[in-house]
């Protein structure tokens, strides 16, 4: 059955007041919606777009009510939002996606699991129910291995790399340092891959796919640096990258916009890695290399409107502004000289405090040519070191 549209004039309420629901506060206002935004942080940057404000814990039931009956519909701009509240709304409106399918995806021991029994590709993995376990699941799985939080954790927070057996010992301190009843972690093999690709999949409720090119990622410290789009890899591995992340959310029976991390193996294998059910800062070069960026994509399927294009009118190269990366281009010469390369769009979140390893912008590169958007992006980077 064919949902019912949600037509401009409509309220949709996001879940998450930061940069990502900033945007798609943004491209909801384009289109004529309004947007009610609930972040516990009233610094929070979609506050300032967003026309309905709440600011209380996600635990407040009083807000939790209000909440309700002032949006028509609600979506989510990170997967660490309460799995029970989203599963409260979507007894009175449409959630997207769904709470089912974001109970899978924030537990990454779910999710996984979820995977590897529709016979996925996954790196190997097992779970860790308390810190002492950890050497037990060393020897099950190897080295070199990375532990992680199975829940949270966001940006390479929540994770520990064991190269060497002496590694274990720290690790297990540092899990100990944090345990407390029901907490888990995942160790899973550290793959050796020669590139990192994600693929943004949009999803409508009727079933039908969309999936973006697929792009190539550089990470530095666990936290997305560059963003190369189109990849590097052959057009083989491009259709089975897109096919597979498009599989992938069609077995999850997700409606939205998600974003398929993934691992390219000497050998061409390729594993998934972990799935985003939202839109994914490797994603953001749609913004302005694409005739539908990923956000116009999540206003879409929220309101039950046909899915956009999922063209490329350019090769780009997005350059994330991590911590103090932002002082450097805020300045009136640093902005000058940014804005004075060809092809270069900056955005900035509006974030008042800058922090080691916190997202404060991006730069998107365009250009006629791949090599010459990645070409501006690494010059722009050597001018940020």
């Amino acid at each position: 059955m064919t949902e019912k549209t949600l037509e401009p004039g409509s309220t949709l309420g996001v879940l998450g007041g930061g940069q990502l629901g900033a945007m798609f506060a943004g491209a909801a206002r384009r289109m004529g919606y309004d947007v009610a935004v609930w972040d516990p942080d009233t610094d929070a940057p979609a506050h300032r777009l967003a026309r309905y404000l709440f600011a209380a814990p996600f635990s407040d039931n009083v807000t939790r009510e209000k909440f309700s009956q002032t949006v028509h519909a609600v979506t989510f701009e990170w997967e660490n939002v309460p799995a029970s509240l989203c599963e409260w709304l979507e007894q009175r409106h449409r959630v997207r996606p769904a709470s089912a399918v974001l109970r899978i995806i924030q537990d990454r021991i779910e999710q996984k699991q979820f995977l590897q029994s529709r016979r996925f590709p996954v790196p190997s993995f097992t779970t860790i129910e308390s810190p002492n376990r950890l050497a037990e699941a060393v020897k099950t799985i190897g080295l070199p291995a990375i532990c992680k939080t199975a829940t949270t954790g966001y940006d390479g927070k929540g994770q520990w790399a064991i190269r060497q057996a002496s590694d274990v010992v720290s690790v297990e301190k540092a899990l100990q340092t944090i345990a407390k009843p029901g907490l888990r972690w995942i160790l899973e093999s550290l793959v050796s891959f020669e590139k990192e690709l994600s693929v943004l999949v949009v999803r409508g409720e009727g079933g039908e796919c969309r999936a973006y090119p697929v792009v190539e990622n550089r990470h530095e410290q666990g936290i997305l640096r560059v963003t190369l789009v189109p990849s590097t890899v052959s057009s083989d591995v491009a259709e089975r990258a897109a096919d597979l992340a498009s599989q992938a959310v069609t077995s999850l029976n997700g409606v939205g916009v998600f974003c398929v991390e993934l691992f390219q193996t000497a050998s061409g294998n390729l594993l998934i890695n972990e799935i985003a059910p939202r839109p994914h800062n490797s994603g953001h070069y749609t913004l302005d290399a694409c005739t539908v960026s990923q956000f116009e994509q999540q206003v879409r399927v929220v309101c039950g409107l046909p899915l956009g294009e999922v063209r490329l009118l350019s090769p780009a190269a997005m350059v994330n502004l991590i911590g103090e990366d932002v002082r450097n281009v805020i300045t009136d010469r640093g902005c000058h000289d940014l804005l004075a390369i060809p092809g270069a769009v900056l955005h900035l979140y509006g974030k008042r405090v800058v922090r080691p390893g916190r997202k404060m912008g991006h730069v998107t590169f365009l250009a006629d040519r791949s090599e010459v958007a990645a070409e501006r992006a690494h010059q722009f980077m050597k001018h940020l070191a």
